[in-house]
């Protein structure tokens, strides 16, 4: 697999969002753990398609515009985990779900801990909405991106406090 990759600035940090071929494949954090997501080797190629339609929809995003996402993804991990994350996909703006909700939804009631682990090892964080995943007593847990991150990406989508739009992305 040729992995290509680019940057962009958002209120959340810097982000790498990288593309395999034609899909998207991961949006990583700036402080990213190293071995969170697994990819092989890059090369930085801004005009690749999928990478700019991406960045456009992450600014329209977070410029309170945009609620949903359209672009191809490229999930790669263990059925399991690919499951989790088509879950992820289903769960909509502005809502959140615990990650026993989630474990019910793929089937699996009692694979809570599994959820957990998988809905971590999510490679592509905001559009595969692993921040809408809270604890069931509402409380935000651990988030690749950091709780911060986490509460502001939920504030952005009306799920907590109040909605808002960040200026000049």
């Amino acid at each position: 697999m040729s992995y290509t990759f680019t940057t962009m600035a958002s209120p959340v940090g810097e982000l790498k969002l990288v593309a395999n071929g034609s899909r998207l494949a991961a949006i990583l954090w700036e402080n990213d753990k190293p071995n969170r997501v697994r990819l092989g080797p890059m090369n930085e190629a801004a005009n690749n398609p999928v990478l700019v339609r991406a960045v456009q929809q992450l600014q329209e995003y977070f410029a309170g515009t945009r609620n949903r996402f359209d672009l191809e993804l490229d999930f790669a991990g263990t059925d399991f985990q690919k499951k989790v994350w088509q879950a992820l996909l289903t769960i909509p703006f502005g809502e959140t779900r615990s990650y026993s909700q989630i474990a019910e939804q793929i089937g699996n009631p009692s694979a809570v801990r599994a959820v957990g682990a998988a809905n971590g090892k999510n490679p592509i964080s905001i559009i595969a909405p692993c921040h809408r995943v809270i604890g069931a007593s509402g409380k935000l847990t651990g988030f690749a991106g950091g709780l911060e991150a986490k509460e502001l990406l939920l504030t952005l989508e009306g799920s907590r406090g109040k909605t808002g739009r960040f200026e000049g992305f």
